[in-house]
C-alpha cells in the first residue's frame, strides 16, 4: 500500500516543521522558483567586479583561479594589474615565469599560477591560443578541476555546469536543510548534486554566480541576513532554524608552532637572495633569504651560521636581530626571527636552493618572493634600515 504521507512535513520537537523528503529528492524541490527569484535577485544586488564586465573566458579564467581561497576584495587589485600586464592567452603563454610570480606576490597559493602559466603555454602551442568551448580541453588543463572547469565554461558559454565552493556550499546546504558536512564524503557528492539539480538551462552562469553572491553577501557563515534573503521562503534552514547548525563548522586545525632563524647576508652594500628550486615544498622558484628551522636547544646566532652554511655553502659572522614575523604556512604556526650577517668566505653552491644573487637593497622588489618575504624585503629597503645594516 502507497504511504500517503510522503511528502508531507511532519511536526519535529518544538512544534517545527520538518521536511519529510530526503535532500537527494531534488525532483520535489521547486527549482522554478528558486531560479527566478534568485536571478532576479542577482540582477538587482550583483557587485560592479571587473571580470564581469563581458563575457571574455580569458578575463573569466584569471578571475576564478585568484578567487581560489582568496576573497573578492583582495583579488580585485591582483586581477586588474594582472590582466594589464598580461591582456591575452597569449601574453601570458609568452611571459616568464618570474613575471607572472612576480604579479601573483601576495596572493598565496603560488601553484595556481604556475598552473594557469602553463596551461596558458598549453592553449597556444595546441589550440592556437583559442580558449574553446569545450569540456574535454579544459579538463586536460594543468590546474584545472571541476570547479574552474564549471566556472568557466559556464560564464562564458553557457554551457549547463555547476559549480561549487564555500559560499554556494552554505547556501545550497542551508537551502535543502541538509545535515551532514558537504565538504567530504557523501556530503561532497550530494552538494555537487544539489548544484547540478538546481541549475537552470537560461543563464546557468549568472546563477552559478547568484548562488556565491548570495553566500558572500547574505547567507554568510554567521548571522545570515534571512530577512533580505530571495530564498527564504524556501530555505529549510531558516524554516526550523537550523542556520547556526547548517553546515556544520569545519574541525579546527590542530597546529604546530615553529621557529625559524633567516639570514640577512651581506657583501658590502648588497644582500644575498636565494632561488627556491622548482621542486621544492613550497614557494617554488620564488626568492628568499636563507631561513630554516632552529634545532631544540640552539641559539639564534649558532643557527643562522649554521643555516647559511648548509644551505648555501656560504661562512658567515652573524650579528643583530632586523625583524621578527609571525605567519601561517597551513597548519604551522612560524616564528620567523630574522638576523643579519657578514659573509665571512666561501662561494655559494647550488643544492637547497637553484641559484643565488647579490642584490642592492632598493633592487629588492624586483624579485617575486612569498608575503612573509616581502615584509623583510620592505624593511631592508628603508632608507633609515640601510643605513644600520650598510
Amino acid at each position: 500500500m502507497r504511504n500517503k504521507s510522503k511528502g508531507k512535513r511532519k511536526k519535529a520537537k518544538g512544534g517545527r516543521a520538518q521536511a519529510s523528503l530526503s535532500p537527494f529528492s531534488f525532483s520535489l524541490f521547486p527549482s522554478g522558483a528558486v531560479r527566478r527569484k534568485l536571478l532576479g535577485w542577482f540582477d538587482r544586488h550583483r557587485r560592479d567586479l571587473p571580470w564581469r564586465a563581458d563575457r571574455d573566458p580569458y578575463r573569466i579564467w584569471v578571475s576564478e583561479v585568484m578567487l581560489q581561497q582568496t576573497t573578492v576584495a583582495a583579488v580585485v587589485p591582483y586581477f586588474e594589474r594582472f590582466v594589464a600586464a598580461l591582456p591575452t592567452v597569449r601574453d601570458l603563454a609568452a611571459a616568464d615565469e618570474q613575471q607572472v610570480l612576480k604579479l601573483w606576490e601576495g596572493l598565496g597559493y603560488y601553484r595556481r599560477a604556475r598552473h594557469l602559466h602553463a596551461a596558458a603555454k598549453r592553449l597556444v602551442a595546441e589550440h592556437g591560443g583559442e580558449l574553446p568551448d569545450d569540456p574535454a580541453v579544459w579538463a586536460g588543463l594543468p590546474g584545472v578541476g571541476r570547479y574552474i572547469l564549471g566556472a568557466v565554461l559556464s560564464q562564458a558559454f553557457a554551457r549547463k555546469l555547476p559549480v561549487v565552493e564555500a559560499n554556494s556550499l552554505r547556501v545550497l546546504a542551508r537551502l535543502f536543510g541538509y545535515r551532514g558536512d558537504p565538504r567530504e564524503g557523501d556530503g561532497k557528492a550530494w552538494v555537487w548534486s544539489a548544484a547540478e539539480a538546481v541549475l537552470p538551462e537560461e543563464r546557468p552562469g549568472d546563477f552559478n554566480q547568484a548562488l556565491m553572491e548570495l553566500g558572500a553577501l547574505v547567507c554568510t557563515p554567521t548571522a545570515p541576513d534571512c530577512p533580505a534573503c530571495p530564498l527564504a521562503a524556501h530555505c529549510a534552514a531558516n524554516r526550523d532554524g537550523l542556520q547556526a547548525e547548517v553546515p556544520p563548522r569545519k574541525k579546527p586545525k590542530e597546529i604546530t608552532a615553529v621557529r625559524e632563524v633567516g639570514v640577512v647576508v651581506r657583501d658590502g652594500g648588497k644582500v644575498l637572495l636565494c632561488r627556491r628550486r622548482s621542486d621544492a615544498a613550497r614557494w617554488q622558484n620564488m626568492w628568499e633569504v636563507p631561513h630554516a628551522v632552529r634545532h631544540d636547544g640552539e641559539d639564534d646566532a649558532a643557527a643562522a651560521v649554521r643555516v647559511v652554511k648548509e644551505l648555501t655553502g656560504l661562512d658567515v659572522e652573524p650579528g643583530g636581530e632586523v625583524m621578527t614575523i609571525r605567519h601561517g604556512v597551513t597548519r604551522y604556526a612560524i616564528t620567523l626571527v630574522c638576523l643579519e650577517a657578514v659573509r665571512a668566505g666561501g662561494v655559494f653552491v647550488p643544492g637547497f636552493y637553484a641559484a643565488a644573487e647579490w642584490v642592492e637593497p632598493n633592487r629588492l622588489g624586483d624579485h617575486p618572493v612569498s608575503s612573509p618575504q616581502r615584509k623583510l624585503m620592505t624593511e631592508l629597503a628603508n632608507p633609515n634600515r640601510q643605513r644600520r645594516l650598510f
